[in-house]
């Protein structure tokens, strides 16, 4: 292998596409992909040779080089992870997973064509939300339903449509920012309706609701804070209450629920969640809620309410910006459906299912594993079975927390520990299916709760990687 010292050393494009290793990269990637990959190695080397450094390389090394462009160029930025932060609806990790009846609709909906706006009864065009609104309706005890791309786009359309150029009431406290820096402020500017603030940041009374009502009043609006709780010498008007004056005044009440459940969380031990159908039967006049959250579906911005606004609603041209697609309907119906039958819900629920896991359970399964991790990892590191707390998430029951177990990893040695851990947590995130953990306390903790038995092989094949990385 001789040494090139000199940029005409280096062989020509095309000699090198010639090369036989390059036949099942052209297969793969295509002529122009690999064309490109071996112009950018070979100006790579080029530009070594000429900064004086000493290199040794064969056609093969530099083929070598190509494929590793290729591969990282067409590799998916979309990946599966472990999600083994404790937190089971993590908007980062993309929320709740769906069930697996959501799963083979989905699959369905994109290999075939489907009756997305067409009335198989009549011939005519049909309007998609015809496809779920009576199910959410029988869920929810609403007159009405339409379904929107997110929970955001619902409230920016519903304020957009009854409170365009006029006043809505909202209590202080409830001026919430979620994800992203996206505050309820800013969607009511951008939805050109006007914020008119009562009460206090811990305390807000039915008078000062009433006595901010002006002729240019559009609505009387509640804000479900899901991402935060305000302790302590705390007052807050019920929904019941703010949808009293609002009817007394002739104007509809709004409730952005936020994370919207569909049932009773204490029936599966869970702590509670106002649910959708005892905000409607409060007297809200509008609910909008997430389908990605608490529902356990996908991404959607759901609308129940009375028929002649949810009528007013659809009307917006927004809607039409706003409206979601066939994949979405394909698996927010089968989602939905698993709600009529509660007996099977914790089990064919993801979200569900992962939030009732057993802290006994997952003890046992962090004790299966402790051995050939501690194997992986040698003797830097120490690996034990721990008690955690795993969180909802994604602004659901953020004080809430619900018994879990996993592995704490920490340095055997105290000596730069917390380079260690960053470096051990990158080496997770460099496997195969990236592992998500959480740093803290001075360890490395893995929670088990998402970790489902059928993928812990998956798991655990993983392993031996750790230790080369």
């Amino acid at each position: 292998m001789s040494e090139i010292t000199h940029p005409s050393q280096l062989p020509a494009v095309d000699k090198l596409l010639l090369q036989k290793p390059m036949e099942a990269l052209r297969q793969s990637y295509g002529l122009d992909a690999c064309t490109r990959a071996v112009r950018e190695v070979l100006a790579q080397t080029r530009s070594r040779v000429l900064a004086g450094e000493a290199i040794t390389a064969t056609p093969a090394d530099l083929i070598a080089l190509a494929e590793q462009q290729l591969k990282k160029q067409f590799a998916p930025r979309l990946r599966p992870v472990f999600n083994l932060t404790g937190t089971v609806l993590h908007t980062n990790l993309g929320r709740a997973l769906l069930p697996q009846a959501a799963i083979d609709a989905v699959v369905q909906a994109m290999s075939a064509p489907a009756n997305l706006e067409y009335d198989l009864e009549d011939g005519s065009r049909g309007d998609r939300d015809d496809l779920v609104e009576s199910l959410i309706c029988e869920l929810t005890g609403a007159e009405a339903a339409t379904i929107v791309n997110n929970n955001a786009a619902a409230v920016l359309l519903v304020l957009s449509t009854l409170a365009l150029n006029k006043e809505v009431i909202v209590s202080r406290g409830e001026l919430v920012e979620i994800g992203g820096a996206f505050r309820i402020p800013d969607v009511m500017t951008r939805a050109g309706a006007k914020l008119v603030e009562v009460g206090t940041t811990n305390r807000t009374h039915e008078k000062d609701y009433a006595g901010a009502i002006t002729e240019n009043t559009a609505a009387l609006m509640k804000v479900h804070c899901s991402n935060y709780a305000i302790s302590g010498f705390t007052k807050s008007v019920s929904d019941a209450d703010v949808a009293g004056i609002s009817h007394e005044k002739g104007l509809p009440m709004i409730v952005d629920l936020g994370s919207g459940t569909l049932i009773d969380m204490r029936d599966w031990g869970l702590p509670y969640e106002v649910t959708v159908r005892e905000t409607v039967e409060s007297g809200a006049d509008i609910v909008t809620f997430s389908g990605d959250k608490l529902l356990g579906g996908p991404q959607a911005g759901i609308i129940v309410g009375k028929k002649e606004l949810i009528a007013q609603i659809k009307k917006n041209p927004l809607k039409r910006a706003l409206r979601v697609g066939k994949i979405t309907m394909a698996a927010l119906e089968p989602t939905l459906r698993l709600y009529l039958n509660p007996e099977t819900l914790a089990q064919e629920l993801t979200t569900l299912r992962l939030f009732t896991r057993k802290a006994a359970d997952m003890q046992a399964q962090a004790e299966q594993l402790l051995a050939p991790l501690q194997a992986a990892l040698g003797a830097n590191f120490v690996v034990e079975v721990a008690p955690m707390t795993s969180q909802i998430g994604s602004g659901a029951l953020p004080v809430e927390s619900l018994p879990s177990f996993g592995l704490k990893i920490y340095p055997a040695s105290g000596k730069q520990a917390g380079r260690q851990l960053n470096q051990l947590e990158s080496r997770f995130r460099a496997l195969p299916r990236p592992v998500i953990g959480r740093l803290r306390d001075d360890a490395y903790w893995l929670d088990l709760r998402c970790l489902e038995a059928f993928a812990q092989a998956e798991f655990v094949q993983q392993f031996p990687q750790l230790t080369s990385a």
